[in-house]
């Protein structure tokens, strides 16, 4: 099996398709929620609208670089979202975050083993293997998250 085709394979399972590790996917946990659910704050913790835009400010900068473009994404920014005010706030959000999740995918299907190895941008921050996998753990950790507050969520309920 391709470098490729095993990395796009885990991104389909954590962003829009899969059941394998958590037996859900980041699609599947926000799809069915209303604004006002994935607005509650729930305790300190970050709203599910929040962590729904960390993760796909995180895809969309990878993307644009796999895409030729500049890494222009900086952690500091990462949580900047604009305010959920509307249900169709909150399903413009959930459609930017499964297109940008699909054009990732689709980008890193078509890379080559030789790419994935090589320097993301600078040497400094690994290659592109790392980057991906550090997308798709960071997506895991960001999924539990999710799954405990709509927890609470519910039980408030």
């Amino acid at each position: 099996m391709k470098l490729s085709e095993y990395l796009a394979n885990r991104l389909k399972e954590i962003f829009i398709e899969g059941k394998w590790v958590l037996g859900t996917n980041f699609k599947e946990q926000i799809i069915d929620l209303d604004w006002h659910q994935a607005t509650q704050k729930i305790d300190h913790f970050n709203t599910i609208a929040d962590l729904t835009f960390h993760i796909d400010y995180y895809i969309a900068g990878v993307a644009k670089v796999l895409e030729g473009g500049t890494l222009d994404i900086r952690d500091k920014f990462s949580f900047d979202s604009p305010p959920i005010e509307s249900e169709q706030d909150w399903k413009n959000l959930i459609h930017k975050f499964c297109a940008d999740s699909e054009n990732f995918i689709r980008l890193v299907e078509n890379m080559s083993d030789e790419n994935i190895l090589a320097d993301f941008v600078d040497k400094q921050y690994g290659t592109y293997y790392r980057n991906i996998d550090a997308m798709i753990e960071h997506t895991y950790y960001h999924l539990g998250q999710i799954i405990l507050i709509k927890k609470r969520i519910e039980n408030r309920i």
